[in-house]
């Protein structure tokens, strides 16, 4: 079963244009009931802080009423809290309202199973075939009901906390954390401070329109300044719905999804509680790959997206993975990934060894990696255009072994990702120029 609304990450879009409109979220939340709940229950609607979130939220809000489920409304809260939230309340399903770490003119509509995983492919399939036929309304006696539960989002916090060994804190630690306007502007400077640690919030300010506005883990540049100039130990930054991860050491440096992996993967390692490979993607780098396994540590790649890492990591029996660009999962923490636990495990490690995020990640070498984004007319497969794969080919033959190339439509916006991996980073950014100047001339 194809599908036609969902992508990687659930529905997606521009605000106002299809299919993000009211009208489409009632019919989405009636579908959505048909298929996940034929039985009744409950769901839980948390969200971001989009402006377009409240009307989203009421939309969804009316159509799982109306088709006789109760509804547990909690407000602005990561996505990976909603996770956890779902499995706490007993729900019957999850829904998140946000667009990750896109601009605020875009929202977005993703589910989580019963379990607090993502749906499958078939799932969604089903929910846009149930889109066809019109919403329900059931009558009177058989419509559900609304409650708010923001308070309870402490659980999430205490939940978080639970992830770290038992009576380790951040006494002593400065720490300057950005939320990116976002899902966690509430909860993550609590949880540092619950921890003992001093903190420095940046991107705590949610107007309803600056959210991933030249803040958080896209946009880490003031994060960066700020982090050495009040001496502060390390920086944490989330993107705008709370499950993706950059850090920056106290010397401003920005330390990627790759690195955080590997500080995590090599302490397990040591620990002797590294279950399985880890799991990156096809964009990782391939000096987190070189590394990791020097040192004894089995390495795979799944395709982009962090559901893809997820399957791989339940199809190897692994626990931990992640991608370059901070998605990072610790399944045997949490069910899906979430950058304040993949943060507070960052931190441990940094407490247990008395070392700073610069020391421990030191011994990766990155390759230099140069990624363009091309922007398109319309999403479309590269690999299957004659004169991008012409292009691919020449290029590969003149890399020979010395480095990468990827290129990948982007799953939630029309872009065409071109990554090109080289151990020279004048020869990576020439191949990746060349490359982009195709894509651009076949997407106009």
């Amino acid at each position: 079963m194809t599908r036609k609304y969902f992508g990687t990450d659930g529905v997606r879009g521009r605000v106002g244009d299809p299919p993000l409109t009211v009208d489409f979220a009632v019919n989405l939340a009636s579908a959505a009931a048909k298929v996940l709940a034929p039985a009744g229950g409950s769901v839980l609607i948390g969200k971001d802080t989009r402006l377009s979130g409240y009307m989203f939220e009421a939309a969804l809000e009316a159509g799982f009423i109306a088709s006789g489920l109760d509804v547990l409304l909690i407000g602005p809260l990561p996505t990976p809290g909603i996770a956890y939230m779902t499995r706490h309340f007993g729900c019957r399903f999850g829904v998140v309202i946000s667009a990750s770490h896109n601009q605020y003119q875009d929202n977005g509509i993703k589910f989580f199973d019963a379990d607090g995983g993502k749906l499958t492919d078939d799932a969604e399939a089903r929910i846009e075939h149930e889109l066809t036929g019109p919403p329900s309304t059931r009558s009177s006696n058989e419509l559900g009901r609304a409650s708010r539960v923001d308070k309870q989002r402490k659980f999430y916090q205490d939940f978080c906390i639970s992830t770290l060994p038992q009576g380790l804190t951040f006494d002593g630690f400065k720490i300057v954390i950005d939320c990116a306007h976002g899902a966690g502007y509430k909860v993550a400077p609590r949880i540092l401070t619950d921890l003992g640690a001093e903190i420095v919030p940046i991107g705590c300010s949610p107007n309803g329109r600056n959210i991933n506005s030249g803040c958080g883990s896209t946009a880490p540049q003031l994060l960066q300044l700020t982090v050495p100039g009040v001496r502060a130990q390390v920086g944490i930054a989330l993107d705008g719905d709370g499950d993706r991860l950059v850090m920056v050491d106290h010397l401003g440096r920005k330390v990627d999804g790759d690195q955080l992996l590997y500080v995590i993967a090599k302490a397990r390692h040591e620990a002797g509680t590294l279950r399985g490979p880890v799991v990156g993607t096809l964009m990782s780098n391939f000096g987190l790959e070189r590394e990791l396994r020097r040192l004894g540590i089995g390495f795979e790649r799944a395709a982009v997206g962090d559901r893809y890492v997820l399957a791989r990591l339940r199809e190897t029996g692994g626990t931990l993975g992640g991608e370059t660009s901070g998605h990072l999962l610790t399944l045997d923490l949490t069910s899906t990934g979430d950058a304040m636990i993949a943060a507070l495990q960052v931190l441990a490690v940094m407490r247990q060894t008395g070392r700073s995020l610069a020391e421990l990640t030191a011994g990766l070498q990155l390759l230099p990696q140069v990624m363009v984004n091309v922007k398109v007319a319309r999403r479309f497969d590269p690999t299957k255009t004659p004169a991008i794969e012409n292009a691919r080919l020449a290029a590969v033959q003149k890399l020979g072994d010395r480095g990468r190339i990827v290129l990948r439509a982007s799953g939630t916006e029309p872009l065409i990702r071109v990554m090109v991996e080289a151990e020279d980073h004048r020869e990576a950014e020439s191949l990746a120029n060349s490359l982009a100047e195709v894509v651009a001339a076949a997407g106009a």
